[in-house]
């Protein structure tokens, strides 16, 4: 961002002044996706970098040129909406180029991988069924777990029938697998995981 918009008031927001971004991934590790995520990733930087950041700009670029007329709460509010906006772009910037789209086409589907659907029984609890999915798919309420959560470590490598351990830092549940499939996907696009 062009340092034209930042004016002392709001050196505390900064570039400088914002911690490092996180990348929610072991260090050195792929960002293993399905392709429908990946395909939401892109399509959702392609919005941000495309039609966000110049519409924020060009909002930010009219209050600065306002002379006296200019509301320093809205600019503030403006730069702050920005510095977010290229954040988020950044992050996206480094995730997608860690990214490896997995099919479950060269997968043994007799095992829980990456892409699974898995559905686990647990003693005194309903059957619950988990997609195995990348870190920026997750949505835990949905079933949708990261490939690098506790759960879907422990369940990694199971066949059906099988009980695994899942140890929590409170607790240690014992889960059977009960069902594993697959979805279909079209034509893959980029890579599978042995």
């Amino acid at each position: 961002m062009s340092r034209a918009f930042v004016s002392e008031e709001d050196s505390q927001f900064s570039g400088e002044d914002l911690p490092e971004i996180k990348i929610p991934l072991p260090p050195g590790a792929p960002n293993y996706m399905t392709p429908r995520g990946a395909e939401s990733l892109r399509h959702e930087l392609s919005r941000l970098s495309g039609t966000e950041r110049p519409r924020l700009a060009a909002s930010l670029a009219r209050e600065v040129s306002g002379a006296e007329g200019t509301d320093r709460e809205n600019m503030s509010r403006g730069r702050r909406e920005l510095r977010k906006l290229e954040r988020r772009i950044e992050y996206l910037g480094r995730m997608l180029a860690r990214l490896e789209v997995v099919t479950p086409g060269g997968q043994d589907t007799t095992r829980v991988a990456f892409g699974a659907a898995v559905t686990v029984a647990e003693l005194d609890r309903e059957p619950r069924v988990y997609s195995i999915v990348g870190v920026d798919e997750s949505d835990p309420e949905k079933g949708r777990i990261s490939w690098i959560c506790p759960l879907a470590k422990a369940l990694t490598g199971a066949r059906v029938g099988e009980k695994v351990r899942l140890l929590l830092p409170e607790e240690e549940r014992e889960l059977t697998v009960t069902g594993i499939s697959y979805p279909q996907v079209e034509a893959p696009r980029e890579k599978s995981l042995p």
